[in-house]
Order: structure tokens, then sequence, then C-alpha cells
């Protein structure tokens, strides 16, 4: 089966992860067909497991290989096509749509939490099929009241974003 791993903190200091050794852990690990998708921590690959163990195994050599506590959250390729398929916004030049790919129950905390922040011209959240979807003025996304949430120590493990664009590339990749 096709899965998608949507990996957090690809960017933390001290990691210095480039996507060629990411994908060689993936490998190493026991996946088939491992491609990444942009240099931000997706990795488009193939096992014959369920996502619960792929989870466990890939947090684990991650987190073992670049000496960090890696959080991944894997998704299959039917369940990539829903976040792509789902986007409430329409497009525009002027924004930014995010979705956000998490532990089960996540979208209601991000609903939230935004429901509490303050908002920006145009800024918008919905969720859609379990996915929180969120909308921003570009040059905001991380100025935003509710941007500061991303980086919340608290939520790390329970969610990443991308911006909606990915989940298109990523279905390229399948």
């Amino acid at each position: 089966m096709k899965y998608c791993a949507f990996l957090r903190g690809v960017n933390v200091k001290g990691t210095n992860m480039k996507m060629a050794d990411v994908c060689q852990v993936f490998k190493n690990a026991g996946m088939k067909d491992v491609s990444s998708i942009l240099a931000s921590g997706n990795i488009v690959f193939s096992s014959d497991k369920k996502v619960e163990e792929l989870k466990t195994i890939l947090e684990k050599a991650m987190s073992e290989h670049f000496s960090y506590e890696a959080f991944l959250f894997v998704k299959s390729q039917e369940e990539t096509e829903i976040f792509w398929n789902s986007i409430p916004f329409d497009k525009s030049d002027e924004l930014h749509i995010y979705a956000f790919v998490g532990i089960p129950g996540v979208e209601k905390i991000l609903m939230e939490e935004f429901q509490k922040a303050g908002r920006v011209e145009n800024e918008k959240a919905e969720i859609i099929n379990n996915i929180f979807y969120w909308q921003v003025p570009k040059g905001n996304t991380l100025d935003s009241t509710f941007g500061k949430v991303l980086g919340k120590k608290s939520l790390k493990d329970q969610f990443t974003s991308r911006n909606v664009n990915t989940f298109e590339k990523v279905l390229k990749k399948f």
C-alpha cells in the first residue's frame, strides 16, 4: 500500500536533516519506493504494514538516526486524497490555505484555539471530514495570533501543517 509520512520538526535546530538522508532512514526501516516531496518532510513510500506499526517503526528510526524526538503522521493514498478533495476555501494568490495532519480529535483543539485567537481580515478556519483547514493572508502566517499556536510545545506531538498545494504534489508522486 502507498503512504505519505508527514514529518514534524524537520527544521529543528541541530538535526541537519537532508531529505536524501530521511529517505535512506525509511529504506533502512524496510520501506519501499521511497521518495521525498519538497524539502519539508513529506515522504511517499510503500509498505505492507499497518499505519500504527509504521508510525512506531519510523518515529523510532528517525529519532535514533537524527538524535531528536521525531513526530510523524502516516496517511494512506486514499486519506491524502481526502485532504486535497475537501479544501473548503477558494484558492487565491493573496491567501495561504493550510491543512493540519494529526492525531484524531486535534481538529477540535485547533478550532478552539482559532476561536480564541484574534483574526486578520480574510482569516478563516473550517473542519471538513475531521480535517482542520486554515486560510490566512500571505505574509500573516507566523504573525497571526493563531499562527503562534503552531509552535506550542504542548501540541508538538499532535499535528503538523502543510500548505494544501503540498497534498497535490504528494498525490502526483503516488
